[in-house]
């Protein structure tokens, strides 16, 4: 029979059962599990995109690739179980039954998704409003939820090919699905039922993460094809078993050599992903610092030209240094770069000198040398490029160094390579880079330097020049609009840059004005941040990550701070100013004066001190009673709620749970200590150390205090020692 009309009857069978059409409808329906129940984006921050969009899109790719797993062993057994298979085998090969049973389970797939993404569009659009985008909305759904059901589909269909059982099969779907969702979960290019994604943006471009997402799709798909041409070596003919059909099968030789050769697609998609560096898995710390520095050999100056291209990630480039070298022999200089990029050419003063790569990563770093000849004054030049990398240590948290024509993260060694192991000629190394965008994108250079714009090109691009004395620069790059904020009392200028999509947001909620207020009575009663400019200070929102940081006049400034979410955020706050007054108190308690990493059983954090100050700033800026009833009303509330709590009163029978549910369940109990109870402790001490101006007092020694580099974090008993107070003394009755 024609294998063309044998796949239409095959696909037309399909659709006329029910158990197809139960399987779309489900599959279509599978995304409410992610805005209930299974949702890996709900965290601190989470942007709008992240839960309405993402959770929902990779809940569908869990539950639709169980689905269609169960649909494609149901379909493939039908035969066997209903006692036809001999005579169906007879009128068609069992060859071409298997693959256009393939064919017509993979269409169906298409099918189920794309009724999904039609049906989900008018509510997605509706949640996200302004912000939503139709190229995001079908890239995710397409690579975060479909992306997983031909795999279901593949690996079901090898699994009954291979053992003829329908139980078994769906056994051995069960435990790969499971291997994903748990021992896997943390390996990202393991995770092939839900893969890891840490944050999707609202306000800037997503490509980085569905890209990786994909690539790791396509290593699968790769792998899981060639998996299935085994299997369909497999497929049993003329009554024989296993290892009979098999050795009948493989006659044809381009039947094993297509398995081989997809097979070891997929292992070479796998060793040399793009992505992820190959650091060193221990902390190397010391690779970070040479051994020893040349004494005769110095660098003045440096120099690049930096070209990101927004269409691929990738970024070309070439720095120049101007090096010393009085040692009157060679010298072999170090320099570090991006793990992603090759070194393409090394000239001094035009000419060739030798380099070598060094296998060894570590830190996020990769090292070459370089041979100078002798000379008391060179220019060493350096072509570079590639694909920046991130660090393995966060590869479950991909995104961060996104390039594309609506932003761009490019951070020290992305930027260009830097001297490692010589001195600067100067106190300081003048630092100039040259950075070409696309027309409408608009660089800031995180730190006190300059940008100017240098040029117009003819291509629809800009290129601008950035200035600075440091080892380092960090650019973000972005559609920004910037609102000049006039602090007088801090005698600064805040620069607010702010992407242009959430312009809305940001004029609603008038966050300017909540900025100004905020750093005003920061200053005045807790102290100047250590890292303002000279009579200036950039405050950048930057995409969705991990966190923010600052430093040399700036601070980086999440966007899920300013989510709709966020702002909505009780926990925080009555309202979106007052959101925003306690996500800007973190520049104060969670970057300034960093706090270490808290675990559940620890009450002290950062939201602690910050959720105190955005009370004391709310009551003196809306009055006493606004305050009470935002704050004080709602934390005593929740801390009774808390000493009610059946699993608090009796922790005995939080341990007899299992692990998972004691996960979720103390999560959401430190939640309250962190926003509620603790504030409550610190008002209580208050009082105790005699009001208010007493505690700003207190507030501002510690904010101020010397830092020890070996461990830089206020602790709870710095807190409580500074306040001559117990842990005792602040129980909460």
């Amino acid at each position: 029979m024609n294998i063309l009309r044998q796949f239409r009857l095959e696909l037309a069978r399909l659709l006329q059962n029910r158990l197809t059409w139960l399987a779309i409808l489900l599959t279509a329906l599978a995304p409410i599990a992610g805005l209930t129940v299974y949702r890996p984006l709900y965290h601190d921050n989470a942007t709008m995109q992240g839960m309405y969009l993402a959770n929902p899109a990779l809940a569908g790719g869990v539950l639709g690739a169980v689905l269609f797993a169960i649909l494609t062993v149901w379909s493939m057994d039908r035969l066997r179980r209903d006692g036809m298979e001999t005579l169906t085998h007879a009128a068609v090969s069992p060859m071409t039954a298997a693959l256009t049973r393939l064919g017509a389970l993979l269409c169906v797939s298409i099918l189920a998704q794309a009724v999904a993404t039609l049906i989900w569009l008018p509510y997605t659009i509706f949640k996200l409003g302004t912000i939503f985008d139709l190229e995001s909305y079908v890239l995710i759904h397409l690579i975060f939820m479909y992306g997983a059901i031909p795999l279901a589909i593949l690996f079901a269909s090898a699994a009954y090919q291979i053992t003829r059982r329908g139980d078994l099969s769906l056994a051995l779907f069960a435990v790969f699905a499971a291997l994903s969702l748990t021992v896997w979960k943390q390996q990202w290019q393991f995770s092939w039922l839900a893969p890891c994604v840490f944050g999707i943006s609202d306000d800037f471009s997503n490509y980085r993460i569905l890209r990786s997402v994909a690539y790791v799709r396509l290593t699968w798909l790769m792998a899981l094809a060639g998996v299935w041409v085994v299997s369909y070596l497999c497929v049993r003919r003329y009554g024989k078993g296993l290892i009979g059909s098999l050795l009948c099968n493989i006659r044809r030789a381009y039947r094993p050599l297509l398995a081989v050769i997809l097979l070891l697609s997929g292992n070479l998609l796998y060793v040399h992903q793009p992505f992820v560096d190959h650091s060193a898995a221990e902390f190397d710390f010391a690779y970070l610092f040479p051994s020893e520095y040349l004494e005769t050999v110095t660098c003045s100056s440096r120099y690049a030209d930096v070209c990101p291209d927004p269409k691929t990630g990738r970024v070309s480039g070439r720095a120049v240094f101007q090096l010393q070298n009085i040692s009157g022999t060679e010298q072999t200089v170090q320099f570090f770069i991006d793990p992603g990029y090759q070194i393409l050419s090394v000239q001094a003063d035009g000419v060739d000198v030798p380099f070598s790569v060094d296998g060894y990563q570590a830190m996020h770093e990769k090292r070459f040398d370089v041979t100078i000849p002798a000379g008391p004054e060179m220019e060493l030049t350096i072509d570079y490029g590639g694909f920046p990398q991130e660090w393995n240590a966060v590869a479950t948290t991909q995104g961060s160094l996104e390039i594309s024509d609506v932003y761009m993260q490019l951070e020290n060694d992305v930027l260009s390579p830097s001297p490692h192991n010589v001195w600067y000629q100067g106190d300081s190394l003048p630092a100039v880079m040259e950075l070409t965008l696309p027309g409408h994108m608009k660089p800031i250079l995180f730190g006190a330097g300059s940008t100017e714009l240098l040029r117009e090109n003819g291509n629809g691009t800009k290129t601008w020049r950035m200035t600075d004395d440091g080892y380092h620069m960090i650019v973000y790059v972005g559609d920004y609009i910037l609102e000049e904020i006039p602090v007088e009392s801090a005698g600064i200028t805040v620069n607010f840059y702010y992407s242009r999509k959430h312009q809305p947001i940001m004029e609603a909620i008038n966050a300017t004005e909540s900025i100004r207020q905020t750093i005003e009575y920061c200053t005045e009663h807790i102290g100047p941040l250590s890292f303002y400019g000279d009579g200036t200070f950039n405050l950048i929102e930057s995409r969705i990550s991990g966190g923010g940081y600052a430093g040399d006049g700036a601070s980086l400034a999440n966007e899920g701070d300013f989510t709709i979410q966020n702002l909505s955020d009780g926990a925080k706050g009555g309202s979106s100013a007052q959101v925003t007054i306690h996500e800007l108190v973190h520049q104060w308690w969670g970057l300034g004066n960093m706090f270490e990493p808290a675990y559940t059983e620890s009450v002290w954090s950062a939201e602690g001190l910050t959720c105190y100050t955005t009370y004391r700033i709310v009551k003196e800026l809306y009055g006493e009673e606004a305050a009470q009833a935002a704050y004080i009303d709602r934390w005593q509330e929740e801390v009774d709620n808390y000493y009610k709590d059946f699993y608090v009163r009796h922790p005995e029978y939080l341990s007899a749970l299992p692990v998972k549910y004691q996960a979720g369940i103390s999560n959401s109990l430190w939640e309250i200590r962190k926003y509620s109870e603790m504030p409550l402790k610190i008002l209580k001490a208050e009082k105790l150390v005699g009001g208010e101006d007493a505690m700003d007092e207190i507030l501002k020694s510690l904010f101020n205090r010397e830092l020890n580099p070996e461990y830089p974090y206020l602790t709870y008993q710095e807190f409580l020692d500074a306040c001559h107070l117990s842990e005792e003394d602040l129980n909460l009755e």
